[in-house]
């Protein structure tokens, strides 16, 4: 089955959808292709995917428009591509739930690279995430809420799932690993496994803001996602 990874790569020009099919066919994943959202709507509602590599500036409905409209528990995780480079480009893209980006052109490597580590934090499923394979010793709280370590999992203090990009699973996981420490945006890029952005990208303060909506009880007034003024957040365990 290779990597039983589902990939759907969204763009307007057919070089760049056959780069990607090609390549990451050839790495053993799943691909299929679309060249704008609708193509892409309609093969969603067949098909689960793991993964989008999404193009943001698509004529018509553009790709941003389409990350921001989908339900966040079935949302895959999303790669975007962006012939911008632009801060305010990558931070929208961010808001509107993209765990990464790539600038066009990219060097196929690149891709298959970013999408390895995607790939990598794509969650598994078991069947009853409750089962003593999930044992306490995984759950962390974050204030009334509970994350599950092993099954990639927030539940809120009612017990129900929580829906989480793959950013903030790892960035939750950060903190539950560093409980009571400051940690700088350049740690919690680095800690979450995602690569050194410049120092004016504020992708982390969206999703610690996106985070707090959440886990506290008000988001306007946080107990558990402290900012240090100057310095960074922590994660405050009692």
């Amino acid at each position: 089955m290779g990597n039983a990874i589902s990939i759907l790569a969204v763009d307007d020009e057919p070089d760049i959808l056959d780069i990607i099919e090609q390549y990451l066919s050839s790495h053993q994943y799943n691909v299929e292709t679309a060249a704008s959202i609708a193509e892409a709507r309609e093969k969603m509602m067949v098909t689960k995917f793991d993964l989008l590599v999404l193009d943001l500036n698509l004529p018509g409905e553009s790709g941003l428009s389409f990350a921001e409209s989908m339900d966040e528990p079935d949302r895959p995780a999303i790669l975007m591509l962006t012939g911008l480079g632009a801060v305010n480009d990558r931070l929208s893209g961010f808001a509107a739930g993209a765990d990464d980006y790539l600038v066009k052109p990219f060097e196929p490597r690149e891709l298959l690279a970013r999408v390895r580590s995607l790939s990598r934090r794509v969650p598994e499923r078991p069947d009853d995430v409750h089962s003593s394979d999930a044992g306490t010793d995984v759950l962390v709280p974050f204030g009334d809420c509970r994350l599950d370590l092993k099954a990639h999992v927030l539940y809120s203090p009612a017990g129900e799932e929580v829906a989480l990009t793959s950013m903030e699973f790892d960035l939750l996981r950060t903190f539950a690993e560093r409980p009571n420490r400051i940690l700088n945006r350049d740690q919690l890029m680095e800690l979450s496994h995602h690569r050194e952005w410049s120092p004016d990208d504020r992708s982390i303060d969206i999703r610690i803001a996106r985070l707090r909506k959440k886990v506290e009880k008000d988001p306007k007034n946080p107990e558990v996602l402290l900012t240090v003024r100057g310095l960074g957040y922590k994660f405050v365990v009692n």
